[in-house]
């Protein structure tokens, strides 16, 4: 980066600077009664690792905003554990390079990072009091003993566990341990929050539960949090924008809205929620989109900024148009026939809605989410059915 620029040159004498501040933050207790954090802004560039002639990560570039609830989403295998073990400083790239508020953190050992970590079995020391495990970093840090009490116990405020100090880890429930961990990682303060699937040892209810505490939490404390899972509704839930990755790299950053609306790949449209994708052939071209034709011959039009290619598709060119669930409207086959034509194969009621499975003829198969009462209501087992959907419910993917 040139910083010829004299402000351009302030810019980035500030930024490191208070990375600098970042890294050797004593344990100086807050001003006020409560944990104060600074959120750190994290950049990673062409960052590789690699296990023989496996990549587990591959040329990652991410920027994370200062404050931001980040998570990385991902099925197993997809590379987010090692990109955040990197992260961590438990394992070092091939190559690339990590910067916390501008300081390069690539080959710093995990102790002088200072960033918080809560694992997903929590990781306390069982044969510490509550109190003990989250004095514990701070004992590590040579935190004055006459501060620690004080910090100890802002920390159970904190996560809402006054009073609870004397406790062992076995005397709490799974929530209230992770209540814990969350409290040890946060006590000393740090910029940046990392968490690896913390959730996913919890019951259903606690898990969501869970989700929203750590999310007031964070906004309340305004800490970096960059948080690992697979649950992709506890990442629409909880973050600020989601990394989806696959394969060893990311395939789309963006909002929970902008991942659902607007996949950039197949990939992501198949992983955020659930999509249907509907075999057709590109019939047609102009300067407002593509035409498809699809199963028994019904044509649907999408629009160019619906057409996820770079490049305008060829006619005769393979299409995959994704629809998802909700948005696609079924109707007696003997009502409208203008849509495509289809044999319900099963039907199941889900309490404020319920699924239809739809086999076309050429054996492409069709989820169909409807409102309880509404049009599908009296549509039964082995009915012939015309499916319809909006023209915004439709992107088109190349099939190749």
């Amino acid at each position: 980066m040139s910083t010829k620029h004299p402000i351009a040159a302030v810019a980035v004498s500030n930024e490191v600077e208070t990375g600098r501040a970042w890294l050797r933050k004593d344990a100086a207790p807050a001003a006020r009664g409560s944990i104060a954090i600074d959120g750190a802004p994290i950049r990673i560039e062409s960052l590789t690792k690699q296990y023989g002639s496996s990549k587990a990560v591959s040329g990652i570039d991410l920027d994370i905003h200062a404050g931001e609830f980040l998570s990385l989403l991902g099925p197993s295998g997809s590379g987010k554990t090692t990109l955040l073990m990197m992260l961590a400083g438990f394992e070092f790239p091939n190559e690339g390079s990590i910067t916390l508020g501008g300081i390069d953190i690539t080959r710093m050992a995990p102790n002088k990072r200072n960033i918080g970590m809560v694992f997903q079995r929590y990781a306390l020391f069982p044969h510490m009091t509550v109190r003990q495990n989250i004095a514990y970093p701070l004992k590590m840090r040579k935190v004055p003993k006459a501060e620690i009490p004080d910090r100890v116990e802002r920390a159970l405020s904190m996560v809402q566990l006054s009073g609870y100090g004397d406790r062992m880890p076995s005397q709490l429930s799974g929530g209230q341990q992770q209540r814990v961990a969350v409290a040890r990682a946060l006590v000393f303060e740090p910029p940046v929050l990392l968490m690896d699937e913390p959730l996913s040892a919890l019951d259903k209810k606690m898990r969501e539960r869970m989700q929203i505490e750590i999310k007031q939490l964070q906004q309340r404390l305004g800490v970096t949090v960059v948080y690992v899972t697979h649950d992709q509704e506890e990442a629409l839930t909880m973050s600020d924008r989601i990394a989806v990755m696959g394969n060893g790299c990311i395939q789309q950053v963006g909002t929970a809205l902008e991942l659902y609306e607007r996949p950039a790949t197949p990939f992501v449209a198949d992983f955020i929620g659930k999509m249907n994708f509907i075999p057709s052939t590109c019939v047609a071209i102009d300067d407002d989109g593509v035409t498809a034709r699809v199963s028994g011959n019904a044509v649907f039009k999408v629009p160019r900024h619906q057409v996820r290619s770079a490049t305008l598709p060829s006619v005769g060119d393979r299409l995959d148009l994704a629809v998802r669930p909700e948005r696609t409207q079924i109707r007696a086959g003997n009502v409208q026939a203008s849509g495509i034509a289809g044999i319900v194969e099963a039907k199941a009621y889900v309490g404020a809605f319920q699924w239809l499975i739809v086999r076309l003829a050429d054996g492409t198969v069709v989820h169909v989410q409807s409102q309880c009462g509404g049009a599908a209501g009296n549509i039964e087992e082995r009915s012939a059915v015309d499916l319809t959907f909006h023209t915004a419910a439709v992107q088109a993917f190349r099939g190749d």
